[in-house]
């Protein structure tokens, strides 16, 4: 392709994308609502392909970076930590409000803490021992929320946490509508142009790791370990910024989920949430960010497309199917299909099978 239709391609895109929640939102909310999950998932989906995609270590804890960061937000706009502890209350008698913008970086540290708590213990770890290991800590984490409240009530356990706070810019409440002229731009849309500014920030920044000696020595460690040490490369501490870097865009998803729901509980954060993850960047395209970014789009707004499918083909059967079980079905037939399809993703990185077919040649 030519510069010059790829500027045009990307000023199309561009403007696609910020033209989206405006015609979405005419179709009702709830479409709008998808598309911002999507970003979401396309934030944890980056985050997670620095760790699988560019250094090769399989995470199946994802979730529990995503849980910290929610947890951290929702702990910090609203009424529960006030309630739970009178001296907190006598501190901050309107209530504990933080601002965004030391909330969202506290977020991001403690769940890039927490990165390398976990990678720490496993640094002589792969493959299957590693998936083991790390899918141990995601579930230890949502017990432990759903666990923290007795003696000391402190996320109220299953209850969740609720009344959090929206998030406020300069003045802007996102959690209502802004009228302009006239014209209706809903909060669900205020939400969109805020995770897409955090998503081009993420690819931009993903992109910059990629082509810097970071990430050629982490996609090093990810074809050969061994080889990548003899040639000098500091495995352990790679590893371990590798967890903490992935980790910290976990804890940034995880603040904007809270604020955008409003209402969190350690029900959102189950196992099931990050085997969806890894599918994302996997049927995507490992360490290709288009690819992760693809596959994240898709198997985040299949599930909801799909209950439009689901819903006629249960009448059809008379009633007999169950339509969650008949969409997840669904869902499971196209992931097999495309894994059948395309077995290195929907858009794989290039790279891979350059080397193979110079060999051939």
């Amino acid at each position: 392709m030519k510069p010059s239709q790829k500027i045009f391609a990307f000023l199309a895109a561009a403007v696609g994308l910020l033209v989206l929640p405006l015609l979405l939102q005419n179709f009702g909310n709830a479409w709008v609502r998808i598309a911002d999950m999507a970003l979401l998932y396309v934030l944890l989906s980056l985050g997670l392909n620095i760790v699988v995609g560019y250094a090769g270590l399989l995470d199946l804890g994802y979730v529990a970076f995503y849980a910290i960061g929610a947890y951290i937000f929702g702990l910090s706009a609203s009424p529960q930590l006030t309630e739970a502890f009178p001296a907190i209350a006598a501190m901050f008698p309107d209530g504990l409000h933080m601002p965004l913008w030391l909330v969202l970086p506290m977020a991001a540290a403690l769940a890039g803490v927490f990165g390398v708590l976990l990678g720490a213990p496993t640094l002589r770890l792969r493959g299957d021992y590693l998936a083991i290991v790390t899918l141990g800590f995601g579930e230890i984490i949502r017990v432990f929320l759903n666990n923290l409240d007795n003696p000391i009530n402190i996320t109220n356990g299953p209850k969740g946490v609720n009344q959090i706070d929206s998030l406020h810019f300069f003045g802007l409440d996102l959690g209502k509508k802004l009228v302009i002229d006239g014209f209706e731009i809903a909060s669900v849309s205020l939400y969109y142009y805020l995770f897409l500014a955090l998503v081009v920030v993420s690819v931009v920044v993903c992109h910059r790791l990629e082509l810097s000696r970071v990430g050629r020595a982490w996609m090093a460690i990810r074809e050969d370990e061994i080889a990548a040490k003899a040639m000098g490369i500091n495995t352990r501490n790679l590893k371990l910024l590798a967890f903490g870097m992935g980790a910290t865009f976990g804890g940034v998803s995880g603040a904007m989920f809270a604020a955008f729901q409003g209402f969190i509980s350690p029900e959102s954060f189950s196992l099931m949430e990050s085997v969806m993850i890894v599918a994302m960047v996997v049927l995507g395209g490992v360490g290709h960010l288009p690819g992760v970014i693809l596959g994240a789009v898709l198997l985040s707004a299949l599930p909801e497309v799909l209950r439009y499918v689901a819903g006629p083909l249960q009448e059809m059967s008379g009633g007999r199917l169950d339509a969650s079980i008949l969409r997840q079905l669904l869902i499971a037939l196209a992931m097999i299909s495309v894994m059948l399809v395309r077995p290195r993703g929907l858009w794989p990185s290039p790279e891979h099978g350059k080397s193979l077919q110079t060999i051939k040649g």
